[in-house]
This record gives C-alpha cells, structure tokens and sequence, in this order.
C-alpha cells in the first residue's frame, strides 16, 4: 500500500516484520494467485483456454517460471518488484495498480481511485498514469483484451495484468484502509504463527490456513463450487467487487480485531483465525471464478 512516514516506535516493529519474513513476500502470495489461477483455468471455455495460452507464451520477459496461467498469475508482482532495488521506474509506475484504499470510516471509491484518471487516446492501459487504482486497471485491461485490433504484446499485457489484478481485488486488505497501509502497520501475532503485520496474514497466513499444496486446494475449493455460486458470483462490476472485499475487509479484517495489547499490536484469538481462513476461502473461489468469467467474455 501506499508509503506513509512512520513514528519511531512504528519503524522499529516494522523492521521487526522484515527480519521475520522473506522480502519476497507478496499479495495473497503466490500461493493464493496460483489457486485463484487453476480455478479461473477449470472455468475457461475450451477455445479462450487455448487463446490464453497462446498469448502467454509470447512472455519472454523470464519473470516467471513458465508460461502456464499458473506461473503467469504472479507475473505483475514480479514484473513490480524487478527494479525495486534499483531503478524503481517499474515499481514507482504500477505498485499503486494493485490495491484500492476504500476507507472504513468513509468509502469513497472515486477518491481512492484518484478521481478514476483519464489515459489519452492512443495509449495503452500498462502506460496509464501511476496514480490509478485496481478498479480502474482491471476494466481498463479487459477492454484492451477484448480488442482484437490491439498490438499483440499490450494484449499480452492486459491478460498478464488481469491474472494478477483480480486475484489482488478479492483480497480484502487490497480493498481497504484504516489509515494503516491497508493492515501492514498493525502488527500481530497468533499461535503457531509467527509475528508479522496484519496485511501479510491475510496474503498468506490465512491462504496456507487452507493447505500447502496449491493444486490440492484448488482442487478442493472447486469441488465446493456450485452452479448456484457460479450464477451469483457471475455478474457485478469490478467497483462492485471492490466494495464486496471492502465489506469482508470491515466485517472480519478490522471488524473482529480484539482490542490492542499496545498501540498496533494484537494477539489473535482462534476464532479470528477461524474467520479469517473462512472469509480468504471464499474469496479465493469468488476470484478464481470471476477471473474466468472475464476472461471468457473478453476472448469469446
């Protein structure tokens, strides 16, 4: 989420967090792309499934490991982080893409949204101004996909973008903010987990709450999908998803915090845990499924 200066006492548990976990860290982590990835890949009709393979394999960028949906599904995060330590032109221009700062106490989609930025004609979504949110991203990348007239490497682009931005708007400190980074500087700690911030618990903790091998999962979490959630979850803008996160955000995210041992330092009970996988289930299987459900209208 956005950088914010932090007080001193906020730096030094934030520095906590870093030596806690792996830089690499990253939204729903990887393992919560490559489920939403593999359920999108069960949903896609026959013919979209052979185009979306056909335009991943034009990816020469050796971001990923491969060019299968899976591997591709992490490809923004990458592709966000490959200069973060140096140049920071990548980074400075697309880490604001995957989030959308809808605050609990005032939701204001089109303030967290940048008033919804206009790109000029003629200039492709992955040049759109840095200042833009995920809602706006994805619909601008679905249009480009849709597009046949468009350059086949934007193309690319859009699909590469939409794999990884639909899972990020179904995380629900993506689509929130309590002025707090979207979770990162509550720290938190429960048992037998390690400490780290809130933000990274919902991008993992929760996610491997539901196992460690992604293809057992998601082939666990279709098995519970059925033709009535298919029909509930098919339809919605993308602000309307957005707002859906926020709701799971503000319920269960920040909702069923308990009260503070310190300033921004909590203890989790059980039960938190137990919503918090709870709600990262169904969110997963709502991306994975609406993820197809773009893919499927756009390449149709």
């Amino acid at each position: 989420m956005r950088p914010k200066r932090l007080p001193y006492a906020l730096i030094l548990l934030e520095v906590c967090a870093l030596i806690a976990w792996p830089r690499g860290a990253r939204a729903w982590g990887d393992e919560g792309h490559v489920i939403v990835a593999l359920i999108a890949e069960h949903y896609l009709a026959p013919h979209v499934r052979d185009q979306v393979r056909a335009l991943l394999e034009g990816d020469h960028s050796g971001l990923v490991t491969d060019t299968s949906i899976a591997s591709e599904s992490v490809w923004a995060d990458r592709y966000r982080d490959s200069d973060r330590d140096a140049t920071r032109v990548r980074y400075e221009a697309t880490r604001q893409w995957h989030y959308i700062d809808i605050e609990i106490d005032s939701p204001d989609v089109s303030r967290a949204c940048f008033g919804h930025p206009t790109i000029a004609a003629g200039v492709p979504a992955s040049a759109g101004p840095a200042q833009d949110c995920i809602v706006d991203k994805v619909d601008q990348f679905e249009a480009e996909l849709k597009d046949p007239h468009a350059p086949p490497d934007e193309r690319r682009l859009a699909l590469q973008f939409l794999l990884h931005f639909v899972g990020d708007l179904h995380q629900p400190l993506h689509a929130s903010d309590e002025r707090d980074q979207g979770g990162n500087l509550e720290q938190v700690q429960a048992a037998g987990l390690p400490p780290a911030n809130l933000h990274r618990y919902w991008d993992v903790e929760f996610v491997e709450g539901l196992g460690s091998d992604p293809r057992r999962v998601a082939g666990e979490l279709i098995a519970r999908i059925g033709a009535a959630d298919i029909q509930d979850w098919e339809k919605g803008t993308t602000r309307d998803w957005a707002l859906e996160s926020y709701s799971v955000a503000k319920a269960v995210a920040y909702g069923r915090l308990p009260a503070p041992i310190t300033r921004h330092h909590y203890v989790l009970p059980a039960d938190y845990v137990q919503s918090a996988v709870s709600a990262v289930d169904l969110q997963l299987r709502r991306a994975g499924v609406r993820l197809a459900w773009v893919l499927n209208r756009s390449l149709s």
